[in-house]
């Protein structure tokens, strides 16, 4: 049986060259030339004149303000290619003129950030990349299209040659002696032609990544910056998340173990004036029960409210702390561990709760009738080995969990971040769905 879909495929990809995004990649192509071209005019010039009057108390001026002026023109490519193109790329960090106090030092902070010359390096060699996705516009599109059209412009687009005897030819199209412009040699033309068209849209694309990657090297941040921006959202994400563990333990503690143990004093306040009165047994016995009933529950929340801060179960190891997560579990769990040594305190601590969640997500969204936790350790065979942690939790649910779309793998993303850990996610529709962490695992020998 043949599947609805596929009958518009053929027509998806015949107008593939000519939707929006593949003509945007076009009009990028064309723009972006003439851009680093100006770019490549101005900023070394600039700096030629900079230089040659650099003795000059001009020369330091013009030589900040062409350093400003390549910030400036990596700031438009950038702005182009996420408009036309859908790629953003975040600008580097710039250090200094925004901390500067008076023109001058606006002008040592121009001169001493390493953001405006890495802008200069990228304003002279981006034409050299730039113009790789222009000769692929060029051959693809102008070239293509002249020559699918070429059995009908071959009567307007020759050349006339003569031959000894005086006749008269026209030739639309002669390579090496071979002219196409007869039946049926125009349609290798024309087939060549549809060929490009087609191709069109990957190959341009394909042309232009050296440009894109040449831009976001040395116009986005590098990587010092870009591991600074990571520990600041690290560092946020964690004093956010001990001020919710705060106030979710004071909350505990007041709305239940508080009330309790405010109960309890209240009920042997009681018992008290009851023994002094000379009460009843069956009466000073209910209060005795009560008063005990409030001291067990008070004991149960201040175990729930430890367990939820570091279980003690963890005492004994990771491996046992999970068989104890399966094993509370609504459903099959089966748990397997291969790990080289034990992990720190911490490790063990994150990767539990980590397994905890992951449990719940699948027990409450994925409609699964089983799960899999395994932990292991990755890498770390040879001596001085990096090695990872590799927690991963499988179910066969119905799939189609994604990072970032409310499933609460967004908050573990930002809790296993703290230390460096990453998250992936592999949920296709219908199953199974496969959430893997890895942290790193030093050996404790490495620590001082």
């Amino acid at each position: 049986m043949l599947r609805p879909h596929r009958p518009a495929a053929l027509p998806a990809v015949l107008t593939a060259p000519f939707t929006p995004r593949s003509l945007a990649a076009v009009l990028h192509a064309v723009t972006a030339l003439p851009l680093a071209l100006a770019g490549l005019v101005l900023v070394p010039a600039g700096l030629a004149v900079g230089a040659v009057l650099s003795w000059t108390a001009l020369g330091p001026w013009l030589l900040a303000l062409t350093v400003r002026g390549a910030l400036a023109l990596g700031s438009s490519q950038l702005a182009l290619m996420r408009g036309l193109l859908g790629e953003s790329v975040e600008p580097a960090r710039r250090g200094g003129p925004g901390a500067a106090s008076g023109p001058f030092g606006w002008r040592r902070a121009v001169l001493g950030d390493p953001a405006g010359w890495r802008a200069v390096t990228a304003a002279v060699l981006a034409p050299l990349t730039a113009v790789l996705p222009l000769l692929a516009v060029l051959v693809c599109y102008v070239y293509g299209l002249l020559a699918l059209a070429h059995p009908v412009l071959r009567h307007w687009n020759y050349v006339t040659l003569r031959a000894r005897d005086g006749s008269v030819r026209h030739v639309g199209l002669q390579i090496h002696g071979v002219e196409f412009d007869s039946w049926p040699r125009w349609l290798v033309v024309v087939a060549a032609g549809a060929v490009l068209v087609l191709l069109a849209p990957r190959l341009v694309r394909r042309a232009g990544a050296p440009h894109r990657l040449l831009l976001r090297a040395l116009l986005g941040p590098s990587a010092a910056d870009a591991r600074i921006r990571v520990l600041e959202e690290t560092r946020a994400h964690a004093v956010d998340d001990a001020v919710a563990t705060l106030r979710r333990i004071e909350r505990d503690l007041h709305d239940g173990t508080q009330a309790r143990l405010v109960g309890l004093g209240m009920h042997l306040t009681l018992i008290r004036e009851l023994i002094t009165q000379g009460a009843a047994a069956d009466r000073l016995l209910a209060v005795v029960e009560t008063a005990q009933g409030n001291a067990t529950q008070a004991v149960a929340d201040l175990r729930h409210l430890v367990r939820g801060i570091h279980p003690p179960v963890l005492d004994q190891g990771l491996h046992s702390a999970l068989a104890g997560l399966a094993a509370d579990a609504p459903l099959p769990v089966t748990v397997r561990a291969d790990l080289l040594r034990r992990p720190t305190p911490a490790l063990e601590s994150i990767a539990y709760f980590c397994a905890a969640e992951l449990l719940a997500n699948a027990v409450k969204h994925s409609g699964a009738t089983r799960v899999a936790i395994e932990v292991r350790t990755d890498g770390g065979g040879g001596e001085g080995a990096a090695a990872d942690l590799a927690l991963a939790v499988r179910d066969d649910g119905r799939g189609g969990a994604v990072i970032g779309a409310g499933s609460g793998l967004t908050g573990l993303l930002g809790r296993i971040r703290t230390v460096d850990g990453t998250l992936t996610c592999d949920s296709p529709d219908g199953g199974p769905t496969v959430v893997t962490v890895r942290l790193p695992y030093p050996d404790p020998s490495d620590r001082p």
